[in-house]
């Protein structure tokens, strides 16, 4: 019985397998970037129109604050 010669596996080269490393961080990190870009575009438009009677806060790192003073008019 005669056997067929085999022929070797095709293996990608190793700049391939690099490149495609590459590839699938940096769609990864555009992923990640994207949500985090979303979530701070949402955090916005929740936090603009909140009202607090009462804050506490441990750490606070402010670049520019506007403080306005607002009175009810109930009142």
């Amino acid at each position: 019985m005669a056997h067929k010669p085999t022929t070797p596996a095709k293996t990608l080269p190793p700049t391939s397998l690099l490149a495609l490393a590459l590839g699938a961080a940096a769609f990864g990190a555009i992923a990640v970037g994207a949500l985090a870009i979303g979530s701070i575009a949402i955090g916005g438009l929740a936090i603009k129109k909140a009202r607090v009677g009462a804050l506490e806060v441990d750490e606070l790192t402010v670049g520019r604050l506007r403080v306005v003073e607002t009175q009810d008019r109930a009142s």
